[in-house]
């Protein structure tokens, strides 16, 4: 049996009294891609925080790549393998986009290398490919302020997959995307999947269905339902919480 790439083992965070996750387990394979929805106020924000050191469970255990992550400080993790990806893009408006991609792929090299330019081939080789599977091969030479919301959403991920993550989280990529983008940032994570564990938190149903991947719902701090994404719209538990939340499905 393969061992787990993430293991969450009981985990429960509470914030004076107030139980943001309880008795939560989660496993994540090698080269899964797994997608996490739940109603506001489920734990998902709290869920990532988790998973990498931003937030200390109260119980539990984090394993990744059979290591406990108990009292590892967030740059520590990271280093491991874990990279993520927050709801806002967070790309550097006033380099280029081969600018913004060379200083992902150098890390952790001096930053004076890139101002030298010290890459070596294979690593300005990965810059070029990186700008092909995010389809910004022609905006190599813009500044990344210049780009659509969309775009730079792309960059944020071309940056972290630089880093050569093991684990990327990936949270809600699609806000605010026209359909067009949606549809291409979902076929850009189902790509990435396999060479790298991916995890996605999302409101948007049916870019989730679109992933076609296994998907984990969050209610009250912890796992209620898991499973495709017919099977969970089926699940009276599920259609429960979202029924009583007014939130569709």
């Amino acid at each position: 049996m393969t061992t787990p790439l993430l293991e969450l083992r009981q985990i429960t965070v509470s914030f004076d009294g107030f139980l943001a996750l309880r008795d939560l387990n989660l496993s994540l394979q090698p080269g899964e891609l797994r997608a996490v929805i739940g109603p506001n106020g489920a734990g998902k924000t709290t869920f990532l925080d988790v998973i990498t050191g931003k937030t200390k469970p109260t119980e539990g255990q984090v394993v990744f790549k059979g290591r406990s992550l108990m009292g590892a400080r967030e740059h520590s993790i990271a280093r491991l393998g874990i990279g993520r990806k927050f709801q806002s893009p967070r790309v550097f408006e006033k380099l280029t986009v081969q600018e913004n991609l060379e200083l992902a792929v150098s890390r952790p090299k001096q930053p004076l290398d890139l101002l030298f330019g010290r890459l070596s081939a294979d690593q300005r080789d990965q810059v070029h490919h990186l700008m092909d599977i995010v389809n910004l091969q022609n905006r190599a030479d813009w500044r990344a302020g210049a780009l659509s919301h969309g775009q730079k959403q792309w960059l944020e991920i071309a940056m972290l997959v630089g880093q050569d993550p093991d684990l990327l989280l990936v949270d809600e990529p699609v806000a605010g995307l026209t359909d067009e983008e949606t549809d291409l940032t979902a076929d850009l994570l189902k790509s990435l999947a396999g060479e790298h564990t991916v995890l996605v938190i999302e409101h948007d149903m049916e870019f989730i269905r679109r992933l076609n991947s296994p998907v984990t719902v969050l209610h009250q701090g912890h796992v209620l339902c898991e499973g495709s994404m017919d099977q969970i719209q089926q699940d009276a538990q599920v259609i429960e919480v979202y029924l009583g939340t007014q939130e569709e499905m």
